[in-house]
């Protein structure tokens, strides 16, 4: 007999749980959670359960702010107590930069209701007496955060899904799972049961890998070892109830557990617990003791807390936490697979573990979250993070776990997984490098050291990224821009594609910018499409965003074209002077004018030369076989452009006021809010997302994205998720922002409320705790007419 529900969860932690309850409570009754063991029995029973709101990433502080609501409407529950102490957190600083980093968390958190308060070293101490002060500059209070225990909350979320009417069933570990014709899922357990379901969620924990194995694909995770130790009781505890300390500078948390105190550090000499396979039988295991690892933050904590110096350690637990390569769980679906779902690798699962199953339930349901979780989206790995890679990046962030958010900052661990062919040449050129979706890409060309990671400008380095805007702004430059995302579609699947786009398609040899909504009508995807034949389109997408774009377009069955071609920027207002020498093909601006393509001949290579950019100059994309970028790129260099990196396209496009995928378009925004109004085709006939536009075009758009200038160029730009006010009322968010060598002025890009969106309003920019005078200016600021782009 085959068992038929809706949705299927695989794992019963807290967080799959959690998912299971939010399906019930969303109306989905017919769901199915399967645990192998007993509930709880991978990384949630031994957790610490420290349910901290403090995060840098806007959607793991969402996350954890509506975790922690939850837990205290569950521990309220007489039925089923829970043991949940909100005492609230000490953060300390050692540093300015630290504190710039708090600062502005604070400006996070107020904006999403949480009362975080900056705090003196003496008022760090009236919220714990028994911390001393020495080399501190402050601390960060969060009054919502304190511990919970993991296996009551879970059992919790386990009783309340069954009142909804969800089934639990534990011991029943799945053995096999594959998709049907129907495509519908089928999945077996180790007892012979056979469930059909519409739906699976693999919440497996850190054995998400093993769900994937089982139909055939790979998942980047890595499981690393985390000690801490809890100690023997202390008279002065007695009856006390003390915060969370958490000293990230250098990296641990202290927390009162009972009487006594439970230390956990992030230590530097991280170590993956095994290799890729868990062991078979560890559901309620641990590792051995390995003090010695801890003994330099143990240390620090006895001066920081002395009482600590006269506990015994009562007991240790090393146990097994996943990671991912940046240390984010994965929540969303799996590229290409249709019902398929991930909601696992969670290393801070016991405080996201009530928003992921929130989140994820309306994935499902509805086919998107509430707001954007991108930074937690599986399809932001490709097939490069593999196991290696995966470790590799995981123990630097275990290692860089209470580590500040620095802008400009280029880890190393795991690089050169994928490179241009100009890699090497570049390189012996003075570039710097970052990765960008795995890609190698030249951020900066010169000798300088890489600047001292502040959140103040860089200036370091300020002067080689101002003259490589000034170059192209000038004369001409050269960007080389591997691993954007290239797909074809031809045939029948340009019907679909139409669907797909709520921006109308270009003629043949034209070019034109797309957008892809959610049914919600916020921004999906963005594309560069050009039409080379009447049924034949190439569409060019961010590089991170491979697998999200192919899932976006998939009714229109694109090929991926991204590894058979790489791309050359050219750009500048001598850029016409530049190629012409290069090829007998007529550029002038009537032959090839601006937003047309085709494909000519350079320095003897075909190239597919589309004149667009994303600088705001006279150029083109050169568009070309890999094996040809190398003589094309010394061709260029050689007829007078030069080199140019990310750092400047940056500062290039703020000037032009373009806006970022992800990070000034996602799907929290509609095109009319992000003021993209004359990219939706109304009389085009039906599209994605358009029952939610036009429900919002009479009423007015929420928001408007707006350039912003500081009316004072100051030491520090506006960092994204920066609040925008008007007087004492919070107005706006700022999505970037940087430094213009053009205009020698901070620049930023925000949302702001319609009425302060014209030109000239006044406005104030909450920067690392100070508010700055801004004023809202003409977009785009550089070239208003683009009379340089048609020239």
């Amino acid at each position: 007999m085959v068992e038929h529900v809706r949705a299927l969860v695989i794992g019963g932690g807290a967080v799959g749980v959690s998912v299971l309850y939010h399906l019930a409570l969303m109306g989905w009754r017919d769901c199915l959670l399967l645990e192998a063991d007993e509930l709880t029995s991978g990384s949630t029973w031994h957790a610490a359960g420290n349910c901290p709101t403090f995060s840098t990433s806007w959607g793991a502080l969402k996350l954890q702010k509506y975790s922690v609501d939850l837990y205290r409407r569950l521990a309220a529950d007489p039925g089923y107590p829970i043991n949940y102490h909100v005492v609230g957190s000490v953060r300390l600083a050692h540093t300015r930069e630290r504190m710039d980093e708090f600062a502005h968390v604070r400006s996070m958190a107020h904006a999403n209701g949480i009362e975080y308060e900056l705090l003196s070293p003496a008022e760090m101490r009236e919220k714990h007496p028994f911390a001393e002060t020495h080399d501190l500059q402050g601390a960060l209070w969060d009054p919502l955060d304190g511990d919970i225990d993991p296996a009551q909350l879970t059992q919790a979320l386990a009783k309340a899904a069954r009142e909804l009417g969800a089934t639990i069933r534990r011991f029943s570990k799945v053995t096999a799972l594959a998709q049907q014709a129907d495509g519908r899922w089928r999945a077996t357990t180790a007892k012979g049961e056979e469930i059909a379901a519409e739906f699976v969620v693999n919440a497996a924990g850190y054995r998400a890998g093993e769900v994937m194995a089982l139909i055939g694909r790979k998942l980047p995770i890595a499981a690393l070892s985390h000690q801490y130790l809890v100690t023997e009781d202390a008279a002065e505890l007695a009856g006390a109830r003390l915060p969370l300390l958490r000293d990230p500078d250098v990296s641990y948390y202290l927390r009162q557990e009972r009487a006594g105190f439970i230390l956990g550090p992030y230590e530097a000499d991280a170590r993956a617990m095994w290799e890729e396979t868990p062991p078979e039988d560890y559901a309620f295991k641990l590792g051995g003791d390995d003090l010695d690892r801890l003994g330099p933050y143990i240390e620090d904590a006895m001066r920081r807390v002395p009482l600590l110096e006269k506990l015994g350690v009562k007991r240790v637990v090393n146990g097994p936490i996943p990671y991912s390569p940046d240390g984010n769980p994965y929540i969303g679906p799996e590229p290409e697979l249709r019902g398929f779902f991930h909601a696992n690798t969670f290393s801070f699962g016991i405080t996201q573990a009530g928003g992921a199953g929130k989140a994820l339930a309306e994935w499902v349901i509805h086919g998107e979250p509430e707001f954007d979780l991108w930074g937690f989206d599986r399809r932001r790995y490709g097939a490069y993070a593999d196991f290696a890679y995966t470790r590799t990046k995981a123990i630097e962030v275990y290692q860089n776990e209470y580590a500040p958010a620095f802008p400009f900052e280029e880890r190393e661990a795991g690089r050169l997984r994928k490179s241009s062919p100009l890699y090497e040449t570049l390189k012996a050129k003075g570039a710097r490098f970052g990765a960008r979706g795995g890609w190698e890409r030249a951020v900066y060309f010169g000798d300088a050291d890489t600047p001292a990671l502040s959140f103040r400008r860089p200036r370091a380095f300020d002067s080689l990224v101002a003259a490589e805007v000034r170059a192209v702004r000038s004369q001409v430059g050269v960007l080389d821009m591997p691993g954007f995302g290239k797909y074809e579609v031809t045939g029948e699947g340009a019907a679909a594609l139409d669907r797909l786009l709520c921006s109308r398609l270009p003629r043949v040899g034209r070019v034109q910018l797309a957008y892809a909504l959610t049914p919600g009508g916020g921004v999906l995807s963005e594309f560069t499409v050009y039409r080379a034949e009447a049924d034949r389109f190439l569409l060019f997408g961010a590089a991170s965003a491979e697998d999200h774009d192919l899932d976006a377009l998939r009714p229109a069955r694109p090929v991926n074209r991204t590894e058979s071609l790489g791309t050359l920027v050219l750009a500048g207002p001598r850029a016409r002077d530049v190629l012409s020498r290069l090829t007998t093909a007529d550029l002038g601006a009537a032959a090839f004018p601006w937003l047309t393509g085709k494909t000519i001949e350079v320095a003897g290579r075909e190239v597919l030369a589309l004149r667009i950019n994303y600088v705001g100059e006279l150029g083109w994309e050169l568009h070309a076989a890999p094996a040809d970028l190398a003589p094309l790129y010394a061709a260029l260099s050689q007829a007078g452009a030069t080199d140019f990196g990310l750092y400047a396209v940056d500062a290039l496009r703020l000037e032009k006021g373009y806006p970022g995928w992800k990070g000034d378009l996602e799907i929290g925004y509609s095109p009319l809010c992000a003021s993209l109004d004359r990219f939706v085709a109304w009389d085009k006939g039906d599209f994605v997302g358009r029952a939610a536009l036009a429900a919002e075009k009479p009423r007015g758009p929420a928001w408007r994205l707006v350039t912003l200038t500081l009316d004072e160029a100051g030491d520090a730009d506006a960092p994204a998720l920066a609040s925008v006010f008007s007087g004492a009322e919070r107005v706006g968010l700022v999505t970037s922002g940087g430094f213009s060598p053009t205009f020698s002025a901070s620049l930023a890009l925000a949302y702001v409320r319609p009425g302060l969106a014209a030109p000239g309003a006044k406005v104030e920019v909450e920067i690392f705790g100070e508010r700055r005078a801004a004023t809202v200016r003409r977009s785009p600021l550089y070239d208003p007419e683009n009379l340089r782009l048609k020239g």
